[in-house]
């Protein structure tokens, strides 16, 4: 039976759409573009240790994304479920969503604990040998995985508070774990007020630490804010159809994400064959392209929950003036951030005290792949609504085919030519395809959800 409690309309359901957007959607935007600040900052600071340390925490992006992509794909699936049941009206569904979205995070905190005592070493080690690189990034590494429990949970209460519409509160949350990083990123890479500087290991410490902090704000601020899904771990009931509902949807995420890891794992090998330089710009390069990209991503938290709500609510009309109002956002921003890489390339890679060799490298690494920013703005924004509407797998199709069909395919061709600013052009090339598979799989869901909803709204119209 389900609890009887009195819950107020969801204002996902009420509010105009471009307003709903802003509230949903502008925190998480700052927020990202906090992070984004970090994720910048860090870098600068570990490249101030030398380029070497750089390269060593450019290699560990693949396996930090991994983290990041698990601890997503599940709060995506979670959120899906939770805001479609929310619409239905289904608190008890909702609830238990939740709690099984916990349940898939704790699994992957272990997972991930496991790699950092056992594999950390290997993974470097397999992708150079230069001493000095395989051992800072391992040390890196290694204390990212063990304490992965802080970005898992940290994630899983984020989702929560913006699948009921709070994404303030998970504003707050998330850029109060960045400000501890980017406060403590100096104190521990370089030591500060009586504390020994630790290196590499400090840089890891720091993020760390700034995840537990917002996993703790996260927490406190769902408990003490977020009515709407009650979390009664005494209570729990484990169901697998649950588990299967979270995964459906949430494994394409996860693994479109993943992609990411693998494609940028190959095209660090890639980049090797010319020098452990090209690989610190690229890494420098996805440093920066994350104040471009995050704030996308950020909106895009605010858009599921508004799709996959109206989804339940059946209004196909809000589903599509929240696609188109997101796509234009989202490219209109995209492109003024290729106009910045474009115009002032060496301005932006200056900060990471980079090297002649660093500026002239990646100077045309950065004109050329901005040039696909636009059309992957589109192609982000419709993955989301791919996964809010439960066919994440049109979305992990979608990046099968530009990162791993296309991308290294055409980056491993290009190089066989010897020249690594050819290497580059993968990018623009993968984004092409990739959107032109996105117009046909936008056109078919079209065709198979929202004009049935449409025809059944017009009926019902009808009728009374």
């Amino acid at each position: 039976m389900e609890e009887e409690r009195k819950v107020p309309q969801n204002k996902m359901g009420l509010l105009p759409v471009p307003k709903l957007l802003m509230q949903m959607s502008l925190p998480m935007v700052i927020s990202m573009l906090v992070q984004a600040l970090y994720n910048v900052v860090d870098s600068i600071y570990v490249s101030h240790i030398s380029e070497n340390a750089l390269t060593a925490v450019s290699l560990a992006y693949p396996i930090q994304n991994l983290m990041i992509a698990v601890a997503c794909g599940i709060g995506v699936g979670m959120n899906a479920l939770l805001s479609r049941c929310l619409g239905q009206r289904d608190y008890d569904g909702a609830n238990s969503a939740a709690e099984h979205g916990g349940l898939l995070c704790g699994l992957g905190t272990v997972l991930f604990m496991l790699f950092g005592l056992f594999g950390a070493g290997a993974f470097f080690a397999s992708q150079t040998n230069i001493a000095e690189i395989v051992e800072s990034g391992t040390v890196y590494i290694r204390i990212c995985s063990i304490a992965s429990a802080g970005i898992f949970f940290e994630i899983f209460f984020e989702r929560l508070l913006q699948s009921t519409g709070k994404t303030f509160y998970s504003m707050i949350a998330q850029g109060t774990g960045a400000i501890v990083n980017i406060i403590l990123d100096p104190i521990l890479i370089f030591g500060i007020f009586g504390i020994p500087g630790m290196g590499i290991a400090g840089a890891a410490l720091a993020t760390v630490i700034g995840q537990f902090a917002a996993m703790f704000v996260a927490f406190y601020l769902h408990h003490k804010h977020n009515d709407e899904v009650l979390l009664k771990p005494s209570e729990f009931q484990f169901h697998n159809e649950t588990i299967r509902t979270i995964l459906q949807v949430g494994i394409p995420s996860m693994l479109m994400m993943a992609i990411g890891s693998v494609m940028s794992y190959g095209l660090n090998r890639i980049l090797f064959t010319f020098s452990s330089t090209a690989v610190a710009v690229f890494g420098a390069y996805f440093k920066l392209q994350s104040f471009v990209f995050m704030p996308v991503f950020g909106m895009n938290n605010g858009i599921v929950p508004i799709i996959a709500y109206n989804y339940g609510y059946k209004r196909p009309d809000r589903i599509k003036q929240t696609m188109k109002l997101g796509m234009g956002c989202a490219m209109g921003y995209m492109t003024l951030g290729a106009v910045a890489f474009f115009t002032i390339p060496t301005v932006l890679l200056s900060f990471f005290d980079a090297s002649p060799e660093l500026l002239a490298m990646g100077a045309p690494a950065l004109r050329t792949i901005c040039l696909c920013f636009p059309v992957a703005a589109f192609c982000i924004v419709a993955g989301s609504v791919f996964q809010a509407l439960g066919n994440g797998v049109y979305s992990l199709v979608m990046s099968v085919c530009r990162q791993l069909v296309v991308l290294l395919p055409v980056a491993y061709l290009l190089a066989q030519m010897g020249n690594v600013d050819l290497v580059w052009l993968s990018f623009p090339i993968a984004e092409v395809g990739s959107c032109t598979l996105c117009i046909y799989f936008l056109v078919r869901i079209f065709k198979t959800k929202l004009q049935p909803m449409e025809v059944e709204m017009a009926a019902q119209i009808d009728a009374e």
